[in-house]
C-alpha cells in the first residue's frame, strides 16, 4: 500500500503527538478521545485505499485525501489541550504590539472603523478563510491533478507545523487576554493599560471567556457562531489564518492560473486585516504569520522534492 502525501503527513503528525500524549498524559484533561481520534485516522487510511482501487484518479484522490484533510477541524482543539498545560505568554506579545505601534491595534482597529459596512467587510474576509483554502485544493484536484500530491503535502505539512508551534507556545489572543485582564485585575483595556502588562499564567486552562466585537450583520453572526463553537484560548501566535491564507495564495500563484489568484486576492487581504479587526490576533501575530508561512512554503516544497527524489 503506497501512501500519498496527505496520508504520510497525517501518520507523522499522529506519531509525534502520540508521544506528546504519552509524556503529558497525566496533565491532560482527557487523553482518551485524543487517542481514539488517532485510531480513527489510522483506520480511515486502509479503508480509503480499499474503496478507491477501481475509481477514476480524481475520485480516488478525493476519497483518500478529503477525510484526512477534514480531520484538521478535530486536530485544532487539541492545540488547546496541550498548550493550556503551560503558562500563557499573551503579556509578552501584547507588550510587543504596544512597543512597536504605541497602542493595541487589536483594540483600536475596530474602534476606528466601527461602522456596520466595515464590520461586515472584515467579517466576510475572516469567514472566507475556509473557502479560500478549499478553492485552492479543489482547483489542484480538478485542474492540476499531477501537482495535487505536492500541493496537499505543502498545505497539510504547513498546517501541522503551525499546530505543533501552538502546542508549545500558549498565546490565547487579545479577545481572551483583555477579557482576562478585566476579570482578574478589574482592568478596562479601553481606558488604560498598566505597564508592564501582567501575566495571566494558567488562567486559560480553566477559563475561556472572550471579549468579542459586536456582531451586527450576516457575516458577523457567522464568524461569531464559528468562534463560539470551535474557538479556544489557543493558536494566536503566529496567526495560522494569515499563515495558511498565505500558503493558499502561494499555491494559487504556483498553479499558473492568474484568474484564480486574482479572484482570491481581495478575500486574502481582508482576511489578514480581519484577524486584528475582530481581536483574534495581535498585529505581531499577523505579521509573523505571514513571514512564517513563506518560510514554511519554501521548506515544505523543498522537502517534497527531496522525498520524491528518494522514493522515485
Amino acid at each position: 500500500m503506497k501512501l500519498n502525501s496527505v496520508e504520510l503527513t497525517t501518520i507523522v503528525y499522529i506519531a509525534l503527538t502520540t508521544v506528546m500524549i504519552a509524556i503529558y498524559g497525566s496533565s491532560l484533561a482527557d487523553p482518551w478521545p485524543m487517542l481514539i481520534l488517532r485510531a480513527v485516522a489510522l483506520i480511515i487510511i486502509p479503508i480509503a485505499h480499499l474503496l478507491s482501487r477501481n475509481m477514476p484518479v480524481r475520485w480516488a484522490l478525493c476519497l483518500r485525501t478529503f477525510p484526512l484533510l477534514a480531520l484538521l477541524i478535530w486536530w485544532y482543539p487539541e492545540t488547546y489541550d496541550f498548550c493550556s498545560i503551560l503558562p500563557y505568554q499573551d503579556h509578552v506579545f501584547a507588550s510587543i504590539d504596544q512597543q512597536l505601534f504605541g497602542c493595541q491595534p487589536s483594540l483600536e482597529f475596530e474602534r476606528t472603523l466601527p461602522q456596520m459596512f466595515w464590520s461586515e467587510i472584515f467579517n466576510m474576509g475572516y469567514y472566507s478563510y475556509y473557502y479560500l483554502m478549499a478553492a485552492v485544493i479543489i482547483f489542484y484536484l480538478i485542474r492540476r491533478t499531477s501537482w495535487y500530491d505536492r500541493a496537499t503535502f505543502i498545505f497539510l505539512g504547513s498546517f501541522f507545523i503551525f499546530y505543533l508551534v501552538f502546542e508549545f507556545l500558549p498565546v490565547a489572543g487579545p479577545q481572551y487576554y483583555f477579557q482576562a485582564l478585566h476579570d482578574i485585575y478589574g482592568i478596562d483595556p479601553f481606558t488604560a493599560l498598566p505597564s508592564p502588562l501582567p501575566s495571566v499564567g494558567h488562567y486559560f486552562s480553566t477559563h475561556e471567556e472572550a471579549m468579542l466585537p459586536e456582531a451586527r450583520g450576516i457575516f458577523g453572526q457567522l464568524v461569531l457562531s464559528a468562534q463560539e463553537v470551535g474557538e479556544h484560548p489557543t493558536a494566536a501566535f503566529p496567526s495560522s489564518h494569515v499563515g495558511m491564507g498565505t500558503v493558499a495564495m502561494l499555491l494559487a500563484w504556483k498553479s499558473n492560473n492568474r484568474t484564480l489568484f486574482c479572484i482570491l486576492l481581495p478575500f486574502y487581504v481582508l482576511l489578514c486585516l480581519a484577524t486584528v479587526y475582530i481581536r483574534a490576533h495581535y498585529l505581531i501575530d499577523a505579521i509573523c504569520g505571514l513571514i512564517f508561512a513563506i518560510v514554511l512554503y519554501m521548506a515544505t516544497d523543498a522537502l517534497y522534492t527531496r522525498l520524491h527524489s528518494l522514493t522515485s
